[in-house]
């Protein structure tokens, strides 16, 4: 690993809160997005690439995926306070036939697509408990003041036939808004402790392995050297 690399990782801090949150809610659009797209581009590619009308489609999702790693590499920084470093190494200087070759065996260009496949399934579970743990935090907490505004005036749970327990009244709402209170520090936790995990698999798939830093750091002393 390089002096610079090192001092990355070692000046690494936890993701802030907010930022853990906006990058979280933005992965389910995001992937939804990706993945419909890469389906859709990737499955009509092999489907024609035997009368090599596919083969450009392919070669398209092939830069496409590599350009938007760049940019998610890019919001992780921006929002999770995480630096990836590219894992591509230098194309070689000869005819397109060859680089295309280094690109497809370049194992950086795989672990992008996977990134990407990936991301929507990720996206739903994050989206459905960060949603999950605040509507339930911020609706507990808030009782005091929106059972009054509930129909009958009150807040029965589960239901309204079967009621385990009632709220009519401020002070019968206060032990569960003390509860909301807890349960809001618990998603903060959560919701950072997510963003933390989703930024280390990216990083995973998205930052060079061991392998392709040493390669890449050799490379760079044949430049410099």
């Amino acid at each position: 690993m390089s002096s610079l690399a090192a001092e990355r990782e070692l000046s690494r801090s936890d993701p802030s809160f907010g930022g853990s949150l906006v990058y979280l809610l933005m992965n389910l659009p995001m992937g939804i997005v990706a993945f419909a797209l890469l389906m859709s581009f990737f499955w009509v590619g092999i489907g024609t690439a035997i009368v090599w009308i596919g083969l450009p489609i392919l070669a398209l999702v092939i830069l496409s995926v590599r350009g938007a790693a760049r940019m998610e590499r890019a919001r992780v920084y921006a929002l999770l306070d995480r630096y990836i470093d590219l894992p591509y190494l230098p194309l070689p200087v000869a005819g397109q036939s060859v680089r295309w070759k280094a690109r497809l065996k370049d194992g950086s260009t795989w672990r992008d697509l996977a990134y990407f496949f990936l991301l929507f399934p990720l996206g739903i579970i994050e989206f459905v408990l960060v949603t999950a743990f605040w509507a339930t935090s911020l609706g507990l907490a808030g009782l005091p003041i929106h059972y009054r505004f509930l129909p009958g005036g009150e807040y029965r749970f589960p239901t309204w036939e079967n009621a385990w327990f009632t709220v009519d009244s401020t002070v019968s709402a206060l032990p569960w808004a003390a509860l909301g209170v807890l349960c809001i520090a618990l998603s903060v936790a959560l919701t950072k402790a997510l963003a933390g995990m989703h930024a280390r698999l990216a990083t995973a798939l998205l930052g060079p392995t061991h392998a392709q830093r040493r390669r890449l750091e050799d490379s760079w002393g044949e430049v410099h050297g």
